[in-house]
């Protein structure tokens, strides 16, 4: 059986069976696909026919090639889910990954703003034009909320309740309200019934933030408009749309919000991944310490 039909088998079985998020999807058929290219340059075999040794051997290419720590616990993820899928459609013996370990990682806390970063970012877009206004209504949401970019780009105007002060954000068929800030409902408010209107290219567009041309903001849309803030409000910090979610959550903490709220308005299954977040608090104590005490 040719690589391709157990490729675009796969393929139709994360989207239509396990219903992987694009993200994941893209991520684990660049995976399977990288593999197959290796296994017809350096072995002339097929998927079903790889075995543990050429399972290693790969891995261990992937590591000595530079490959970063988080790279290669993907592609071994993906192929351990490759393989189970195989083995579970009977078009491979056996599965060849059981071997396979990621490299464990020191954990990296993520990088946060400063109170007055945010604010100071905030305070970057210029309400003088409907891009403006827009931009100013999808930060202070993104910094309210502490959603992830594509669940905010995903936002239609039914998800939002202006008058009861919260968003309904939905993510894998589970859903989540979170509150907003006297500031971003002024912003959001303002968008929604002066500059939306003007911008959607069609009436019964339904995406809550559109691009120049009327249309849903796309994941690359938004990053380039918050790089341009970024460079605007010279902040040093290297700012990704991912660092207002962690400096939301990081904030909350700082200021006396339990784990579970924040876990709960973060969208978090696990409040593992939420527990990050106390390690960088006691981080930035540890650090102002060290900076503030004279006997430091």
């Amino acid at each position: 059986m040719e690589n391709s039909v157990y490729f675009n088998r796969f393929k139709d079985y994360l989207e239509n069976v396990k219903k992987a998020s694009s993200n994941t999807l893209s991520s684990y058929l660049r995976d399977i696909r990288q593999f197959g290219e290796y296994l017809e340059s350096h072995e002339d075999i097929d998927y079903s026919e790889a075995d543990e040794e050429v399972l290693g051997n790969y891995i261990d290419m992937l590591r000595s090639s530079g490959k970063s720590v988080a790279t290669v616990s993907r592609n071994i993820a993906s192929l351990k889910c490759f393989y189970s899928f195989l083995v579970s459609q009977k078009m491979a013996e056996s599965n060849p990954t059981g071997k396979l370990v990621p490299d464990k990682a020191s954990q990296k806390l993520p990088q946060i703003l400063t109170s007055k970063e945010v604010e100071l970012l905030l305070e970057q877009p210029e309400c003088n034009d409907l891009k403006g206004y827009r931009d100013k209504a999808m930060l202070e949401l993104l910094y309210a909320t502490g959603i992830r970019v594509s669940e905010l780009i995903s936002l239609n105007v039914t998800d939002l309740n202006l008058t009861g002060g919260f968003v309904r954000c939905v993510n894998h068929d589970k859903e989540r309200f979170i509150p907003l800030y006297p500031a971003a409902v002024k912003a959001l408010t303002e968008y929604m019934d002066f500059v939306r209107p003007q911008m959607i290219a069609h009436e019964d567009e339904q995406s809550l933030f559109v691009n120049v041309n009327g249309e849903r903001m796309s994941r690359q849309g938004f990053w380039k408009i918050i790089k341009s803030y970024q460079v605007k409000a010279h902040i040093e910090k290297d700012i990704t749309p991912h660092t207002l979610r962690h400096s939301f959550a990081a904030h909350l903490l700082e200021n006396g919000a339990d784990l579970r709220s924040i876990q709960e308005m973060l969208g978090h299954a696990d409040i593992s991944s939420t527990q990050i977040y106390s390690q960088l608090v006691k981080k930035q104590l540890k650090d102002v310490y060290k900076k503030s005490h004279p006997r430091a």
